[in-house]
């Protein structure tokens, strides 16, 4: 499960990743996420460089990264007793509305197998008409923008997007530094960088990528 969230407007940038942290300790109290998440991987957008890489937006305040036990948990976990109880009447001082509508279900395929940095460049990708991506994949040959990503993960989506989020492809490109995206990506706009006839299937000006730092991790 990915979700792109923006924070209540209420909250400033700089306070979202602690508010976003709080949320996640409620977590600790519903026995049937522990049991479906695996693992949690909060990634707050970096706000000390918003022009990385080029063609990144600000629109949206972070990324997470929730690897789950299996697909029917992906269903399951919107109707957990103890979700709805505990941490769902909290999403709204955190998020601009509820998790469900903008959280993604998507199968992961590892395309570099490297190490899970700090800092992420995250892509998601809207065709440019119906079906464009459904054989398109996010693999070598790479620029060398991407050929320095230490770790590479391309996530199909599966299952009912929520409105506005109209994506088929969510791609996860881990960097050693935000120094290292920067000098991986220098003046190349993202989308021109794109691998293959990528770049030809997606609607450039409706997908979005976003420069992230973790700012919180389980285990």
């Amino acid at each position: 499960m990915i979700y792109l969230a923006r924070r209540n407007p209420a909250l400033a940038a700089e306070d979202f990743p602690q508010a976003w942290r709080e949320h996640s300790a409620l977590g600790r109290q519903c026995h049937n996420v522990a049991d479906r998440v695996k693992s949690v991987a909060q990634c707050s957008r970096v706000l000390e460089r918003p022009d990385l890489p080029r063609g990144a937006t600000a629109d949206y305040d972070g990324v997470n990264l929730l690897p789950l036990r299996d697909r029917q948990s992906a269903d399951d976990i919107w109707n957990d007793a103890e979700t709805l109880r505990i941490m769902r009447p909290d999403e709204p001082r955190v998020f601009s509305t509820y998790v469900r509508n903008f959280a993604l279900t998507a199968r992961e395929t590892v395309i570099v197998d490297g190490a899970q940095t700090d800092i992420c460049v995250q892509l998601f990708l809207k065709p440019s008409v119906a079906g464009a991506l459904d054989e398109a994949v996010f693999a070598p040959p790479f620029t060398s923008a991407w050929a320095q990503a230490q770790r590479l993960v391309s996530n199909r989506v599966d299952g009912v997007r929520p409105s506005g989020y109209e994506y088929d492809l969510v791609v996860e490109a881990w960097y050693a530094s935000v120094d290292a995206v920067a000098a991986a990506f220098g003046e190349q706009s993202v989308w021109d960088s794109l691998p293959g006839e990528l770049g030809e299937r997606i609607d450039d000006a409706a997908s979005v990528c976003i420069l992230t730092r973790v700012t919180h991790r389980r285990p």
